[in-house]
């Protein structure tokens, strides 16, 4: 039984989506970063696609007002969330055809850039709330760091995984024989350097992403003044040669 985990195209029976709730971190942003959140709730409830969506706030207050900004059809949850980002301290979901299992990996705040209590333990949460079986994984990893098409094949950076304030025990090998076993992942596209300034240290959903099997779409420089242009270039002809653009 081939355990994988799913594109971003497969059907989601349910989403999480993380609220900001936390005055002191976000400042006077916070309430409109609180519509502009709930909006995107509201958007993925009304697309037609029967996916539930939990929005999950962090205190009776910020559940008050998430409350008042959504649809009836959004559960709103008070739970001990730290970031927002909940693709990254989230578990990541794979599965059979037959069953699901949640994999709950490390995090420590993108390489010890931020620190929020609730973020180590916000995956195993959600997952034990929505009745799956959780495993614990080893290693640190987000998962906006990796893409896959479903079929075996994922893409990565260097920059991230590679990068010392991860998983600095590990090499290219052992990363790739843990995402084997922990995702079903068979063949792994290395792209190299992520975008500039990206204080994820290269996420590979910032530079490129999969269409379909084997199908990678990466970005072009609208010019020679791009701070990414190289990035993007050196990305396209690696992915050429893998044989996925």
């Amino acid at each position: 039984m081939t355990i994988r985990m799913l594109p971003e195209w497969a059907p989601h029976e349910r989403v999480w989506i993380g609220f900001p709730s936390d005055a002191e971190a976000w400042g006077a942003p916070l309430a409109e970063a609180q519509r502009q959140i709930a909006a995107f709730a509201n958007a993925v409830h009304d697309s037609g696609k029967g996916e539930t969506v939990h929005l999950v706030a962090k205190g009776i207050d910020a559940a008050a007002v998430a409350r008042g900004l959504c649809d009836d059809g959004v559960i709103v949850e008070d739970r001990h969330i730290g970031d927002i980002w909940l693709r990254d301290t989230g578990c990541i979901i794979v599965g059979s055809g037959i069953a699901r299992t949640a994999r709950n990996f490390g995090f420590n705040g993108w390489g010890g850039r931020f620190d929020y209590d609730g973020d180590q333990t916000i995956g195993h949460e959600l997952a034990k709330a929505a009745g799956l079986a959780v495993t614990n994984c080893d290693w640190v990893l987000e998962g906006g760091s990796i893409d896959v098409d479903g079929e075996g094949l994922a893409v990565t950076t260097t920059d991230c995984l590679l990068n010392p304030n991860r998983n600095p025990s590990l090499d290219q090998q052992a990363i790739e024989q843990k995402l084997a076993r922990d995702l079903g992942i068979e063949r792994l596209l290395w792209l190299g350097d992520g975008l500039a300034n990206d204080h994820t240290d290269g996420h590979i959903d910032n530079l490129a992403r999969f269409v379909g099997p084997n199908h990678l779409v990466i970005p072009e420089a609208s010019d020679v003044d791009d701070p990414n242009a190289d990035v993007y270039a050196d990305a396209r002809a690696r992915a050429e040669v893998f044989g996925c653009i």
